[in-house]
């Protein structure tokens, strides 16, 4: 007989109490919500992975894994008498109906942006913060928690009007990055160039582009072309950390034109 989504739920949830009690799994008692923390982090990026590379199994895999960890903290916490997992459900499920007047009330707000902005000012009248942005959370890769930051302080109307401001910005970061090398000032050329990634991420953001997915792109594209860069070398014999750096730039380039040859073939 098939099994609700409730019964599926209710049995990872037995497991996992099952896997925490006396007699249980030796490694699953020693958890603490400190010790899972890589592992949110971990299985949370894979999760990105996959859905990037648009793999559903893997996909469906890394979600399962991720929902295990909730759990699994959500059952370390109901041992302490804290709140368990069904406290977690509820306090969600409340939250997206309140922050949803225009579903679940009279609200009329009816477009995209409109909908972000009344989130936040909901947001704003739930949480007692004294700032704006005291909620932005601290823990984000540095990328992440700049185009946070931006598009929160956006929602409130603080924000650059046209893009070519935003580019006139970045240009300008870079003329305070090149004088700042000059003067070689070593703090000031890390807060310069802080404001440059800070300007970019901006122009990211305003552009319509995820900062943090572009740089992966562009990371993902730098690794395939220097293992394209080692597989010629030893095809000639060569290592790397042996060879001029004037070398494997040529052999770059001619990498570089392949991958823009094959490009504009139809």
């Amino acid at each position: 007989m098939d099994q609700s989504t409730g019964e599926r739920f209710s049995k990872l949830c037995d497991i996992v109490a099952k896997l925490r009690a006396p007699g249980g799994c030796p490694w699953d008692r020693e958890q603490t919500h400190e010790s899972l923390l890589p592992a949110v982090i971990e299985e949370a990026y894979e999760v990105a992975g996959a859905a990037r590379a648009k793999d559903a199994g893997n996909f469906r895999e890394e979600l399962g894994d991720l929902l295990l960890l909730i759990v699994m903290h959500a059952e370390i916490a109901r041992e302490a008498g804290k709140f368990n997992i069904d406290n977690v459900a509820g306090d969600v499920t409340e939250k997206l109906i309140r922050r949803h007047p225009h579903v679940f009330g009279d609200s009329n707000v009816r477009d995209s942006g409109g909908v972000v902005k009344q989130w936040e000012s909901i947001k704003r009248e739930e949480k007692a913060s004294q700032h704006y942005l005291d909620g932005l959370p601290g823990a984000l890769p540095a990328l992440m928690r700049a185009q946070k930051a931006q598009e929160k302080a956006a929602r409130v109307n603080f924000d650059w009007t046209e893009l070519r401001d935003v580019v006139e910005k970045v240009d300008e970061e870079v003329g305070e990055l090149k004088r700042a090398i000059d003067s070689k000032d070593r703090q000031c050329v890390e807060d310069e160039i802080g404001d440059l990634l800070f300007a970019v991420v901006n122009l990211a953001r305003k552009s319509g582009f995820d900062a943090e997915s572009a740089l992966q792109s562009a990371t993902d594209k730098f690794v395939t072309r220097f293992n394209r860069l080692e597989d010629e070398l030893r095809e000639r014999g060569k290592k790397l950390g042996e060879v001029a750096l004037a070398e494997m730039d040529g052999i770059w380039n001619q990498i570089k034109q392949r991958v823009r040859q094959r490009s504009a073939e139809p």
